[in-house]
């Protein structure tokens, strides 16, 4: 018997043909190649023409701890492929989610306790609005008021004297749905998920989308009156929420669904004050508050959960990215017992299921990344090495495109400017060469891998996994440097 060696794929070929990569202008690579990462190792990656790069994006904020566990991660994969490849959480359960399910509950701040496994982030805000607009229902706010006219009330054949009021009190009362997030936020890209979205660009091509949600200013002082200080501004944010709930009807909104650090717009960190008096808004008009830590969480901001760091005691968080290091697709949905128990009635139940939520598979991926965070101490790293990774980020202010320097642990952004002592921003078309014309290319050819980024102002952000120490705090800022040198003489 003959065989014939399988014929190599020409990988640059039938990317072209077949590959379509997601935000991606892929009419750009009908003359130049796509870039391919073939193996990665610490905090840098390896394309497919042997260049080394390091990644200072952590993928998309994900990898945290970086490229080297797995040959140990794959091993637990491996051996649960062995006991159990599949099953499902619909109205079964396995050992796996259940104990990654007890993981989390044991790492999450306060009373966040309950699990609800999906694949990713977009899913898991999906899964969270879902879940307000239920637990209002469930709760029973949907209910009749047993009103009676005082004749009725003694049993004689009076006048009904208070028909208005009968009326209106038999009707059901407004039903909860509506939610708020801050402008330019991201928040994924499921229709429900894409609805929370503050970008307008990446909402507009997929109007109308789900009703209801506004967006109230998110927490970026760089642009903000210089004369203002920073009870002001908080008092300003506070107001803005509350006049927000007001106007669209306190008793129809079910979620404030925010970051404790926004990623988008470039990491914009909350004013003295601001989560708590987000917590007793909601606490006043009964609604739920919901923190995206897609992102934040698994140690990007130097602890478990950025909520911990910055004392938000939501009622729900999203999770996904560093839950599993995305070494496999796994995110969840982490909520309170207040919350979890109206669904804990005999007939009860969460209208929601996705079939892979809680793949065993992914759960034994990611109890074995918590294993090594805890075993490597990263959230630890982070709180100790952030103010060394600052301070060196902070070389780059010197020069006259960067306007400012913002963030925390091992989550920053750097704010480019037309003129620093204005703070004058570019220009659309001005971003259009600098960014994409410019800054994008000129980084990958450099070495680095990070994000240039204008949905608000022009920032670049970077965020590496969370193993990274002195040595990548120095490339990346060297790196940074040259390019941005040349960026300055370019706009000039």
């Amino acid at each position: 018997m003959t065989t014939t060696a399988p014929t190599a794929l020409d990988l640059q070929q039938a990317a072209k043909e077949h590959l379509w990569m997601h935000f991606t202008r892929m009419g750009g690579y009908e003359v130049a190649d796509v870039p391919i990462i073939v193996r990665g190792d610490g905090c840098h990656l390896e394309d497919s023409n042997g260049r080394r790069y390091i990644d200072a994006l952590a993928g998309l904020f994900s990898v945290n701890i970086g490229y080297s566990f797995g040959d140990e991660i794959g091993q637990a994969a491996h051996e649960q492929m062995r006991e159990l490849p599949f099953y499902t959480n619909w109205s079964y359960a396995h050992a796996r989610a259940i104990e990654l399910a007890a993981e989390i509950a044991s790492l999450a701040p306060g009373d966040l306790n309950r699990v609800f496994f999906v694949n990713g982030g977009s899913e898991a805000v999906e899964s969270a609005w879902k879940l307000a607009r239920q637990y209002y229902l469930a709760r029973g706010e949907k209910h009749l008021l047993g009103l009676v006219t005082p004749g009725a009330r003694a049993g004689a054949q009076e006048a009904e004297v208070a028909h208005d009021a009968i009326v209106a009190a038999a009707a059901p009362t407004p039903h909860r749905y509506k939610a708020i997030a801050r402008h330019i936020a991201y928040h994924g890209t499921t229709m429900g998920a894409l609805s929370i979205n503050g970008i307008p660009a990446i909402r507009a091509p997929f109007e109308p989308l789900i009703p209801e949600v506004r967006h109230v200013s998110n927490t970026n002082r760089y642009h903000r009156p210089p004369e203002e200080t920073e009870a002001e501004f908080t008092e300003f944010l506070h107001n803005e929420l509350e006049q927000a709930i007001l106007a669209m009807g306190p008793e129809t909104v079910c979620l404030v669904h925010m970051e404790p650090v926004q990623n988008a717009g470039g990491c914009f960190t909350p004013p003295e004050g601001y989560w708590r008096g987000v917590r007793e808004i909601c606490d006043r008009y009964d609604i739920l508050l919901s923190a995206d830590e897609v992102i934040t969480a698994f140690g990007r901001l130097g602890h478990w959960f950025g909520s911990e760091r910055y004392d938000i005691r939501p009622d729900i968080v999203t999770i996904a990215k560093g839950l599993s290091s995305s070494y496999g697709a796994i995110g969840g949905v982490v909520a309170t017992e207040r919350v979890m128990e109206p669904f804990m009635g005999a007939t009860s139940m969460f209208s929601h299921g996705i079939t892979f939520g809680g793949h065993p598979v992914m759960a034994a991926i990611a109890l074995k990344n918590i294993e090594i965070m805890k075993r490597e101490r990263i959230p630890e790293h982070v709180r100790e090495n952030e103010h060394a990774f600052r301070a060196t980020l902070a070389q780059l202010l010197d020069l006259p495109i960067v306007g400012d320097l913002r963030g925390t642990g091992y989550f920053w952004a750097i704010e480019l400017v037309k003129d620093k002592d204005t703070r004058e921003t570019f220009s659309d078309e001005e971003c259009e060469k600098l960014l994409r014309g410019y800054l994008s290319t000129a980084l990958w050819d450099a070495g680095i891998i990070c994000r240039a980024d204008d949905r608000g102002d022009p920032v670049i952000q970077i965020s590496p996994p969370l193993v990274a120490g002195q040595a990548e705090f120095d490339e990346i800022t060297g790196i940074l440097g040259e390019v941005l040198t040349e960026a300055t003489a370019l706009m000039r």
